[in-house]
Formats: C-alpha cells, structure tokens, sequence
C-alpha cells in the first residue's frame, strides 16, 4: 500500500480521523502580489498544461513555478524537493512519492524537519485525491515528530 492507495474514506478509517469542511481557513491570510515574471510564465503555461491534461503537465507547467516564486519569496530559507520518495512508516502505508515536499528547512540535498506542505498534482478530480494527501499530510506529522525526537501517537 501507499499514500495513493487511500481513499478519504479509507484515510479516516484506518487513522480514525474526523473530517472537517471548513471553509475559509485561510481567510485571514493577508494577499500577496504576484510577481510579474510569474504572472507572465503562468499565461503562457497554463493554456498549454491544461491541454495536455496530465498531471505531469500541470505539475511541471503549473505548480512548480508557483512553488519557486514562494521559494523567492521566503528569500530561499525553505527547501523544495520534487518527486522524491517519502517512506515514513510502510506499515502504515505512508511511504510512496510526492509530487513536492517544501521544509522549513533551507537544506537543499537533504529533507529536513519540519515538512510544512506537500503538494500533489492532480488532473482533474481533485476529492479522488484527498485521501492521498491527507495520508501523506500525516506522514509528515510523523516525519516531524520523529525528526524533533517526539513520539507518534493515533
């Protein structure tokens, strides 16, 4: 099994997980401008990872020059890491690869706690991919935890 294989259903269960659809949870996250240079590069992209209409695309076209400007943004003091394994704990089924994995952490060759987001590319049904990154959020609850020398705990 791995963090693809869940369901949101199957997530909640086997962690025994409440879920919540709160909306608006970011509403009192202050805006950003988008730089010009990433405004330009989305015009010309999106058209382009939208008809290809894979998630390598969208993910290679789309997300990951968002992804870099927030890496600018935060003056390069985080670390993004891309497609790389993320094996947590098998048993569990929490290991497997994520599209991106960004840490607190400006190390670039290593990841390094704290994991603060996963991002996952998805083509078009994004809920058929929650249980996915819900199980891939809580593997990196583990990660940290583990890494910081605190013991996980359902």
């Amino acid at each position: 099994m791995s963090y693809s294989d869940f369901t949101l259903d199957r997530v909640r269960k086997t962690f025994g997980l409440t879920i919540s659809d709160k909306i608006d949870i970011f509403a009192s996250v202050h805006e950003v401008e988008c730089p010009s240079l990433l405004a330009e590069v989305l015009r010309e992209n999106v058209p382009l990872a939208l008809a290809s209409n894979t998630e390598k695309s969208r993910s290679e076209m789309i997300i990951a020059p968002i992804l870099i400007a927030v890496r600018k943004y935060l003056n390069n003091q985080i670390s993004l890491f891309s497609g790389i394994d993320f094996t947590v704990d098998s048993t569990q089924g929490l290991n497997g690869n994520c599209d991106f994995i960004i840490s607190r952490s400006p190390e670039l060759l290593i990841l390094n706690a704290p994991v603060v987001t996963i991002v996952e590319a998805k083509k078009e049904n994004i809920n058929a991919g929650l249980g996915q990154c819900v199980a891939e959020m809580l593997a990196a609850k583990l990660f940290n935890r583990k890494d910081s020398g605190l013991i996980f705990r359902k």
